[in-house]
């Protein structure tokens, strides 16, 4: 009885029939073949540029001609299932009723290898899925000491690295990380108060209290990570394993840390581990240098001073 053709609304189409106007339901259209054509585009664009959002695949699809919209790239983007690449689940969440402990870096001087250790965790995207990595790093000669990839965010994948961290290589005075709850549980802090090892967190959205593990994140993502999908776990970690031995290669320096030499920022570090400004500024000086800035790039600052 009602015509959807008609030029009279099916609003008022239902009321002289007397039946509800929710009775009478949304037929779905087909999509139209301009939208094919342009989500087959998409589709292509987004696995060259898996980082593009609507707004960048707006522009990429202008550029060629395609006189589109931003929503409605939107809206093609929600209807194929597809969305920019980028870092999403936060990492740092911490959990109430657990204890929070003081920052004890401020102003103190990092002067010697086992001194300070840091542990964070991050988030490595894959083809399909993604997982977390978790490490241990000492602050002096930013070294990586132990390592563990997990498919989920429990605090067990956090001890194992740390258990591992210590066997390997001794103990810390004090040992700092975020305030995630990986952290701050019992598993997790039990360890470090049964080897005696000051507890140190950061505060709350402080991520400068822990720079030099964030430092760390942006070399593994932008030189490794982004530059790869992992189809698998397995595989993520084989070539995350590879890349870390690339960057502290333990057979090119006979130190108990090989890496002192090139990675620590200066022979004395300043309070928090932050290299005195005098070096700092002429590192800056020299950054129009291709050579230096290629070596810093590939094995770190040396020991003749560098901005953290």
């Amino acid at each position: 009885m009602i015509d959807r053709s008609h030029n009279l609304p099916i609003t008022k189409q239902a009321k002289a029939l007397n039946i509800s106007r929710g009775s009478v339901y949304y037929l779905p259209r087909p999509v139209p073949e301009a939208d094919l054509a342009i989500m087959r585009r998409l589709d292509w664009l987004h696995l060259e540029f898996p980082f593009a959002g609507s707004r960048m695949l707006r522009g990429l699809l202008a550029a060629e001609g395609c006189k589109i919209g931003r929503r409605h790239v939107t809206t093609l983007m929600k209807r194929m299932g597809i969305e920019a690449l980028y870092r999403r689940p936060r990492t740092t969440k911490p959990e109430p009723g657990h204890k929070i402990y003081p920052y004890l870096l401020r102003g103190m001087e990092i002067a010697r290898p086992n001194q300070v250790w840091a542990m964070d965790i991050t988030y490595i995207p894959m083809a399909r899925g993604f997982v977390y990595l978790a490490v241990v790093l000492d602050w002096f000669s930013r070294r990586v000491l132990a390592w563990r990839l997990s498919i989920t965010m429990e605090a067990a994948f956090c001890v194992e690295a740390l258990e591992d961290a210590l066997a390997r290589h001794g103990k810390p005075d004090i040992f700092n990380t975020d305030q995630g709850s990986q952290f701050t549980g019992q598993a997790f802090t039990g360890v470090l108060s049964n080897n005696d090892i000051a507890i140190s967190m950061d505060g709350k959205g402080a991520w400068r209290d822990n720079v030099f593990v964030e430092r760390l994140w942006r070399s593994v993502k932008y030189e490794e990570v982004y530059l790869r999908a992992y189809d698998t776990v397995s595989e993520a970690r084989s070539s995350i394993g590879r890349y870390l031995d690339f960057y502290n290669p333990a057979s090119q320096h006979p130190s108990v840390y090989p890496i002192d030499a090139n990675r620590s920022c200066c022979r004395k570090l300043g309070p928090a581990g932050d290299p005195p400004p005098r070096r700092a500024r002429s590192t800056r000086a020299r950054a129009a240098d291709p050579s230096m800035m290629a070596r810093l790039k590939i094995q770190g600052p040396s020991g003749s001073g560098c901005t953290a």
